[in-house]
């Protein structure tokens, strides 16, 4: 399923076939937690950032509408009408973010609905069940999102648990007859917290069942950027070569080259859309906060050398004036402009590393990045 085309030193020009497209990696998948991205987007609107794969939550559409309703409506490709790949994370994470009490066990995770309280039970069965109903193309293991910091003895105990819900997930998924899927393909995650030693037990327990792509979990979530990067590099010498590697929750646009560098593929972050929705935008000069005073005359595009809808047809000043009088089309303008940035950076790192000049891509890029205009 996965085709790698190219390399430059550790980074990877590669291209993985899905029942519903091929996807061009490096990429970064939009976030659409519950269908749809927060900032008045459509998934007709992600054709025009030229999106190549929404991801969607588990947890947060089980919550509302409920998978089941979902199954009933034909899977969520038709439910949200988007035709190209769509990847579902497991709910892992927000059950371990969002949920005030839980407790963890053997069996699975029982907790309180971060909605009203009602209480639920999630486990990898539950999960490959969800996902099932849900239809994605790739769905995404159940694990635990460990807490960072946390003890070496809870974090193994925590990564060996992984590894048997990993098992469990692939075979309930393996069993299910009326998938609305029936291509659909389970990556597994590698967890280990900060610890070296752990991170790469679980990478090589996970890897021997031979699963269509692997992700690095864990991450992001407060430790220091440099961590992420050892870490990484730890872990992807013992990553097979020929599957996805996914690096979850990151980033920014210098943690993707950076990330890429060390051999990542796919990613996801709730930043570009998240910062959009408060002014602040990615532009190839350098970061932008269109909230400063400075911008509000302007009458340039938010980035010249941008191709979006934004940029194209209105002004820093007037988007501005939007965020001010929190007018939804101010936000909607700036989260349009900062996935096409996105996207775009994904298909230059693509272009520069078929070409070879990927090492200069990157210092040029990260330069500019650095800077606030």
């Amino acid at each position: 399923m996965f085709e790698l085309i190219k390399t430059e030193n550790k980074a990877r020009r590669g291209r993985f076939a899905t029942s519903h497209g091929v996807i061009e990696t490096p990429v970064f998948m939009n976030v659409g937690t519950t269908g749809a991205i927060r900032g008045g987007l459509s998934s007709l609107d992600l054709l025009d950032v030229n999106c190549q794969v929404e991801l969607c939550n588990t947890y947060h559409l089980h919550i509302r509408p409920g998978d089941e309703l979902i199954k009933n409506m034909g899977g969520l490709h038709k439910f949200i009408n988007w035709r190209k790949p769509i990847l579902t994370d497991s709910g892992g994470f927000q059950v371990f973010s969002l949920a005030k009490i839980r407790k963890i066990k053997e069996e699975g995770v029982y907790f309180s609905s971060h909605i009203d309280g009602k209480k639920i039970f999630m486990g990898p069965e539950e999960s490959m069940r969800i996902q099932a109903n849900l239809g994605s193309d790739i769905a995404m293991a159940f694990d635990e999102c460990v807490e960072n910091p946390a003890t070496y003895k809870y974090v193994k105990e925590s990564h060996e648990r992984t590894v048997r819900w990993l098992k469990r997930c692939k075979s309930e998924l393996d069993s299910l007859e009326d998938k609305i899927n029936m291509k659909q393909v389970l990556f597994g995650i590698n967890q280990g917290g900060v610890y070296t030693d752990l991170r790469i037990d679980n990478m090589r327990g996970i890897a021997e069942l031979d699963l269509p792509g692997y992700a690095i979990g864990g991450l992001a979530v407060g430790e220091e950027t440099q961590i992420m990067y050892d870490i990484i590099e730890t872990v992807e010498p013992h990553m097979p070569k020929d599957k996805p590697r996914y690096l979850m929750g990151v980033g920014t646009p210098s943690n993707l080259i950076e990330a890429v560098w060390r051999g990542v593929d796919f990613f996801d972050c709730v930043m570009p859309t998240r910062n959009a929705r408060h002014g602040n935008v990615f532009t190839w000069k350098g970061y932008v906060n269109l909230l400063n005073q400075k911008f509000k005359q302007d009458e340039g595009a938010i980035d010249a050398d941008c191709g979006c809808h934004a940029c194209k047809n209105f002004s820093r000043g007037y988007i501005r004036h939007l965020l001010k009088v929190n007018e939804i089309l101010g936000m909607r303008l700036s989260v349009i402009h900062n996935l096409y940035f996105y996207n775009e950076l994904m298909q230059k790192m693509r272009e520069n590393i078929e070409a070879g000049t990927f090492a200069q891509f990157r210092r040029d890029a990260l330069e500019a990045f650095a800077r606030r205009v």
